[in-house]
């Protein structure tokens, strides 16, 4: 239709044209595919259910032997010392192995910046096993390990294929069967890159040691899902040892502990390594374990994996009463459950007396205190009369130690073992392994925990620990961000 206007000027006007249907559903349709893939993003990204055999609680066990063991790097008279027991013991455990070795160590190589000098833990190691094999050629010697020592499918390791080509089998744990511990991250990374092959020419380099082979974006892009098998477990027909310590070069001056044990908890710490294994397409051997008499042991040990550690170190804490002594060695804390119940601990006049690492080293980056200072900040805050913190004074190396004791009247529990008390190591998302033990207070595993703490925090024979004060904060960005980390699983704690 025209129209004519009269005036100065003169113009036509059309009438509007009536829109096609793929202008009108453009709009909805483009909407309607976003919200379709928003929804496979968050489906991919929280899917959280562990493995069969994974977050495993075995029975309350008697066993025979239980020894507590430490590595402590400190300052004494101007000097630093190195007391390393845990690491000779692992040795000790594989020299006197006689049917089989089961290892699963996170950490297991020589990456790191050669300015730096470091004992070679992985070569004496990969020796150990290799003599072991000349000894004994038809043992069955399993290792299990991340995939952080591959560069997440980037390469090869040499050492792992020294191992492989000796017949050890080596096992890169399949951490796409694990749990999201960065969901926003990980829904992304599986609707898109999921399938990509990390292998091949790196590209980019390595950010663990610039002499290490070049990595490539996909390796990268892996990497970012934050996932980790972090146990620490070295098992034989003998003996067990469950530990904080890798048997990783850069990581060798670093404060650990282990807990090394006798006994049928051997039976229920092969179980959860099969697990593993059976997820990541290998099958366990027939592997013998002789029966021990246990009649006259007082010490029961129990093993507790992934979420199950979270049960047991809730269920501790709450059981803890006016005149109990909590005392609490670790790397990383910050699981929100955890911090409510070291409150409710203090209402109820629990004594509190953590020893953590201060945050503000990692393989010679600095870091800026997360999680432990606000985490420490709003503790203390909260019963500055009840819960008491210590620094560990580190420089360079680590506070590495993963423990809490229950000292009470005539008896002492401890959960000890490869677990930060975050929610990334408790709330089954990675994989993890500790021990639980309770012993007579007289008993010298008790006492030996119990002088381990007193040690440190009292700085006897040496220097350990720093006044909290030293680093104690409370700026409103680092609580944020911690929790915010915390929650979200953006971190690397």
């Amino acid at each position: 239709m025209l129209r004519m206007n009269t005036g100065d000027n003169m113009f036509l006007e059309t009438a509007p044209k009536k829109k096609r249907w793929q202008d009108r559903w453009q709009k909805p349709l483009i909407a309607f595919f976003i919200i379709i893939l928003a929804g496979v993003i968050i489906m991919n990204g929280w899917r959280s259910s562990l493995p069969q055999g994974t977050s495993f609680e075995g029975p309350m066990r008697r066993v025979p032997e239980v020894e507590f063991l430490h590595d402590l790097t400190y300052r004494y008279r101007g000097e630093t010392r190195f007391e390393q027991m845990i690491f000779e013991e692992k040795l000790s455990i594989i020299e006197s192995a006689e049917s089989f070795i089961v290892m699963d160590f996170f950490l297991f190589n020589d990456d790191y910046d050669r300015e730096q000098t470091f004992p070679n833990l992985s070569r004496q190691l990969t020796d150990a096993l290799l003599s072991k094999r000349q000894e004994h050629p038809d043992m069955p010697i399993i290792l299990i390990t991340d995939e952080i020592n591959e560069f997440y499918g980037a390469y090869t390791a040499p050492h792992l294929e020294e191992l492989r080509e000796s017949d050890i089998d080596v096992i890169i744990t399949d951490l796409d069967q694990i749990g999201s511990s960065n969901p926003l991250y990980t829904g992304i990374w599986r609707t898109f890159f999921h399938r990509l092959d990390p292998s091949g020419p790196g590209l980019f380099p390595n950010p663990f040691s610039p002499d290490s082979p070049r990595v490539t974006l996909n390796s990268y892009l892996r990497l970012l899902n934050f996932k980790a098998n972090h146990r620490k477990v070295l098992i034989t027909e003998k003996e067990a040892m469950v530990t904080s310590a890798n048997p990783h070069d850069a990581s060798a001056f670093h404060s650990n502990i282990a807990i090394r044990l006798t006994g049928p908890i051997i039976a229920d710490l092969l179980e959860t390594e099969k697990a593993v294994a059976r997820f990541s397409g290998y099958d366990f051997p027939p592997l013998f374990h002789p029966s021990l008499s246990l009649e006259t042991t007082e010490v029961q040990a129990q093993v507790l994996t992934e979420g199950k550690i979270r049960e047991k170190l809730l269920e501790l804490i709450n059981r803890a009463e006016a005149g109990d002594t909590l005392w609490i060695g670790q790397f990383y804390v910050g699981e929100r459950k955890f911090v409510r119940a070291l409150k409710e601990a203090a209402d109820r006049g629990v004594e509190v007396n953590m020893i953590l690492d201060s945050n503000r080293d990692a393989f010679g980056i600095r870091k800026i205190g997360i999680p432990n200072r606000p985490v420490a900040t709003e503790l203390v805050n909260y019963s500055p009369e009840q819960i008491h913190v210590r620094w560990y004074d580190t420089r360079g190396e680590q506070y590495h130690s993963k423990i809490i004791a229950m000292e009470s009247s005539g008896e002492v529990e401890v959960i000890g073992g490869s677990a930060n008390f975050t929610s990334r190591n408790i709330a089954d998302k990675n994989l993890e392994t500790s021990v639980r033990v309770v012993a007579p207070s007289d008993h010298d595993f008790s006492r030996d925990v119990l002088q381990y703490f007193s040690r440190i925090w009292e700085n006897r024979d040496g220097h350990y620990t720093l006044d909290y004060s030293e680093f104690g904060e409370s700026h409103l960005l680092k609580k944020l961000l911690y929790r915010f980390q915390e929650w979200s699983g953006f971190s690397t704690f």
